[in-house]
């Protein structure tokens, strides 16, 4: 793929009870930071979002916080970002996080971070963008849903060009690295209904 400039991360809001979590959000702050990465994220102050901005900024990174007017009423926006974006609806923030980003990383959250990895996901198995998709699987958290991925596979409600769309790494910069060399699959292979 080309150069990787910007990546989208969606996390939690929460930290979650183990501490890992925390621990992987402030490495991978850290480590796009390093390689001169610009992060885009949900914009807040406060759980994995609030870990990962603080890292990011702390190692001198560029990150820009993409947040719905309605959660910045209540105080959850980071006021030390780059740059903060502030836009009427998740639906809007979620397309000017794509298209502010050249790829998707996923760490540990509950349903909004599931639901976002999952647009991104389809997005690209569309064709909408061509932009690989992270799962950051911090002490086996993602892996019912790697499984889950494999069962539909099997059950051809995905085929095997789809699984070449997520990839999946424990640690940060494992991860951050086969993110650098993913390769979309030819479009006409994924995107016709007899492809396999």
């Amino acid at each position: 793929m080309a150069r990787v400039r910007s990546l989208c991360v969606f996390c939690g809001s929460s930290s979650g009870v183990n501490p890992a979590f925390a621990a992987a959000a402030a490495t991978l702050g850290t480590e796009l930071a390093s390689r001169g990465i610009g992060v885009v994220y949900g914009g807040g102050n406060v759980g994995l979002m609030g870990i990962l901005a603080d890292a990011v900024i702390a190692a001198g990174g560029r990150i820009t916080g993409v947040i719905p007017h309605g959660l910045v009423a209540r105080e959850l926006a980071h006021a030390g970002v780059t740059e903060l974006r502030v836009v009427h609806s998740m639906h809007e923030r979620k397309a000017l996080m794509a298209a502010l980003s050249d790829g998707f990383v996923t760490l540990p959250g509950g349903f909004g971070t599931l639901e976002e990895f999952a647009e991104a996901v389809t997005w690209t198995q569309l064709g909408v963008h061509a932009k690989p998709c992270g799962l950051l699987n911090v002490d086996g958290y993602y892996d019912a849903l790697l499984a889950f991925f494999r069962h539909a596979l099997a059950e051809q409600f995905l085929r095997p060009t789809h699984s070449e769309i997520v990839v999946s790494a424990s640690d940060p910069i494992g991860l951050l690295n086969q993110l650098a060399a993913w390769q979309p699959p030819a479009v006409g292979r994924w995107m016709t209904p007899d492809a396999t």
